[in-house]
């Protein structure tokens, strides 16, 4: 087993971010931190956990595999989840994935529809395209009409975009600010700061501290730290070069025909290093949005 540097887990890995959120005994961190983005009337107050795995009402149905998955007191269904990197079709994943919760609510005779509130947030270690040139980190999603009036209000997509948070420790002014801070700072902390000295992140730095793990644990957020650091690797990798094929694109075409061949090219070079460096075809569709197929026959 290898020393570790760090003394606290990183939350952006799958393993830190389960131990951390995905727990019985850590649940009121979860509980906490969803608390900051969820309106007033949906504030937690206890919850539990379901299965990850939601397997589609025929064979021919795929599965969805979340993060975490939980149930509020009041009924509320949560799926929380962390995504790593860009992948071409994630807002139609998240669309995708928050059709089984709603689907599992159906009951069998007679029946009135009412649906409980369904919320997809996403902890995102990106920014998207579209927002690149907006400051604000926060978006809620709702169902609208064209007045831009809230058709229906149990249906709602939180993304945090975390590459936008830069504040430093004394610039942190609220309770939301603490906690983006964790989930990009934790893992380079060697100490608990001043401005976190809430009951809550006594717990959360408890829990985060790796010397408390057990051999199993260690070894598994090992592995799990490798792979975000080689799938880390890989994007940035594939980022620079896009880069310099989009400058030597612009230069020479400048046309939006040229760009998406070259967004395609990128996306199987990613996906043929991801495959040398032994990541499966799941992890790598779910990056690059590639088919299993496509990725086989590479």
């Amino acid at each position: 087993m290898t020393a570790l540097k760090e003394k606290y887990v990183n939350p952006l890995t799958d393993f830190g971010f389960k131990k951390l959120f995905g727990t019985e005994p850590n649940k009121i961190l979860l509980i906490d931190f969803l608390n900051q983005i969820l309106p007033e009337r949906h504030q937690i107050k206890d919850l539990t956990y379901s299965k990850n795995e939601q397997l589609g009402a025929r064979d021919l149905d795929r599965k969805a595999i979340f993060d975490l998955y939980c149930l509020g007191q009041s009924g509320e269904r949560f799926i929380v989840e962390v995504q790593k990197a860009k992948q071409n079709f994630f807002k139609d994943r998240s669309i995708y994935y928050s059709s089984f919760p709603i689907q599992e609510q159906a009951k069998k005779g007679d029946w009135d529809y009412r649906l409980d509130a369904v919320y997809t947030v996403g902890i995102l270690d990106f920014v998207f395209d579209d927002h690149k040139s907006e400051n604000e980190l926060l978006h809620v999603v709702e169902l609208k009409n064209q007045r831009c009036e809230v058709f229906y209000d149990k249906l709602k997509f939180i993304y945090i975009e975390l590459p936008k948070f830069t504040k430093q420790e004394e610039e942190l002014e609220t309770h939301f600010d603490k906690w983006l801070y964790v989930f990009r700072h934790l893992s380079g902390l060697h100490d608990r700061p001043k401005a976190l000295q809430e009951k809550i992140f006594g717990k959360l730095f408890e829990a985060a501290e790796i010397a408390r793990f057990s051999p199993e644990e260690r070894v598994a957020y090992e592995d799990s730290l490798k792979y975000y650091r080689d799938l880390k690797n890989v994007v940035d990798t594939a980022r620079d070069e896009g880069r310099e094929e989009g400058r030597e694109e612009g230069k020479e075409e400048g046309k939006e025909e040229g760009k998406e061949e070259g967004r395609e090219e990128r996306n199987m070079e990613i996906a043929k290093t991801m495959k040398a460096e032994g990541f499966s075809s799941e992890q790598i569709t779910r990056l690059t949005g590639l088919s299993i197929e496509e990725i086989e026959k590479l």
